[in-house]
């Protein structure tokens, strides 16, 4: 890992008496090999998920060339010293070059460990190679580059650079950034309002979307269409209402109440109010194990409140989640509480929809008896108050893991349960690893992951 990023010095016909022989190989100062080795020891530590070696060897490279970065900044900012002994550097390069191989391969165990506990296909030294491979090429680009973009500022000086830079700036955030999440903004809502031809509108009359309901089925967004035409079982009530089904929130939750009624929901012992991802997205698995458990004498609801994903919605549009969660669980309570024998409303939320359901569950479940449960499955670090909530969260999940406090404290793990072996946590080395993790935290099965089963809908509880 180490040995390849060094280059050949002498020229044919040239002498220099202060240089090495003209066939030598030029070894790497000890700061640059004990850099590089420590890029290999970070981006090797045991991660949370199974990664492709495509993405380990983009991780590393980046990591490979970030050191150099650093090696050379200090050089600068410290200045020049007396060059190393020969035989130190070759000490330096042949130990760093030895961990880095003995890292790789410990990587390669750490990897089938993950593997065998979630049954994904073993690699071999194979997976080794192309990493270093591919590690070796980004590094070598990504060093070229900042070679390039050194001597273009040295060309147009300190003073230039920095005006040309802050120009930059100013454009992407005035111009570029406000058309790109247009344009991204745009792609959503058009991809919201796609109708699958594959996806059947529901003939059962407990179904929003059906021949009676009070929600027309081409309104329901892409997820509300796949929502309301799952399950097994045809004659459990589930209500949608999609960002096209009304134009203001209060009348989307209204509208969702309303076809709660219709179906007789209220009647039935269990009402569940789902709130939905950034996209609009219930999972499947929550509500049939919801459904199961409950043996069909139940209800779910849930109303679209974006058709961005989670993490855009997370970033620019929380308070839209939160409103709306707030607004659809007390509207379905106070209109419970009307019945002579009240249904339990239970309150579930994955990831970006348990950040929002759990303020609207504490503070409203408090005024309202009939509110008396809370599924939270996979929430993500710090954002969510579980008190009195059951949580359901994978040891494995980068999600329930990623936050700042990582860098310098280990995560908790008092919620979570293990499904996965577990890395040991190092200061920073474990915020770098769970953050590389979120990139696959969706690519596993059920269990696993930020990958929930049946389990969410089955662990909800009667409240009497």
């Amino acid at each position: 890992m180490i040995a390849p990023i060094v280059a050949v010095t002498g020229v044919a016909g040239t002498s220099r008496p202060s240089a090495p022989p003209e066939t030598s190989v030029r070894l790497p100062r000890i700061g640059t090999s004990v850099a590089l080795t420590v890029a290999v020891m970070v981006s090797s530590a045991p991660s949370l998920l199974p990664r492709p070696a495509v993405t380990q060897a983009l991780f590393t490279g980046v990591l490979m060339a970030s050191a150099l970065a650093a090696a050379w900044s200090a050089r600068r900012a410290f200045g020049s010293r007396t060059p190393a002994r020969v035989r130190l550097q070759a000490w330096s390069a042949s130990v760093g070059t030895l961990m880095s191989i003995g890292l790789l391969s410990a990587n390669v165990l750490w990897q089938n460990r993950l593997r065998v506990a979630m049954d994904v296909e073993t690699v071999d030294w194979r997976y080794a190679a192309e990493v270093a491979a591919g590690a070796i090429c980004v590094a070598s680009v990504l060093c070229g580059l900042g070679r390039a973009a050194t001597g273009i500022g040295g060309v147009l000086g300190r003073g230039r650079s920095m005006i040309l830079i802050a120009i930059a700036g100013l454009l992407s955030y005035v111009v570029v950034a406000p058309t790109v999440w247009s344009a991204v903004s745009d792609s959503f809502s058009a991809s919201n309002s796609v109708v699958d031809e594959a996806v059947s509108a529901p003939s059962s009359n407990t179904r929003s979307g059906a021949p009676a309901s009070l929600v027309p089925w081409r309104t329901l967004g892409r997820e509300g269409r796949k929502f309301v035409s799952g399950g097994l079982d045809p004659s459990t009530v589930r209500a949608y209402v999609g960002l096209d089904s009304a134009p203001t929130l209060d009348r989307r939750v209204a509208l969702a109440v309303a076809d709660l009624d219709r179906t007789g929901a209220f009647q039935r012992s269990v009402v569940v109010v789902a709130i939905p991802t950034g996209s609009g997205w219930v999972d499947e698995n929550a509500v049939t194990g919801a459904e199961n458990r409950f043996g069909g004498d139940v209800a779910t609801v849930a109303v679209q409140f974006s058709s961005a994903p989670s993490w855009a919605t997370l970033l620019f549009a929380e308070d839209d989640a939160r409103r709306s969660a707030n607004a659809v669980v007390r509207a379905v309570a106070e209109r419970a509480a009307s019945e002579p024998a009240p249904p339990d409303i239970i309150v579930y939320g994955q990831s970006l929809g348990a950040v929002a359901g759990s303020d609207a569950y504490l503070s409203i479940g408090r005024s309202s008896p009939g509110v008396c449960g809370a599924v939270w499955a996979g929430p993500p670090a710090g954002t969510v108050n579980t008190e009195g909530a059951t949580v359901v969260a994978n040891s494995s999940d980068p999600v329930v893991r990623w936050s700042a406090d990582l860098l310098w404290s280990p995560p908790s793990t008092s919620t979570t349960r293990p499904d996965a072996p577990m890395p040991m946590w190092l200061p920073i080395v474990g915020f770098v690893q769970t953050s590389v993790d979120l990139v696959a935290a969706l690519d596993v099965d059920a269990g696993h992951g930020h990958r929930y089963g049946t389990d969410q809908g089955t662990a909800m509880h009667r409240c009497r």
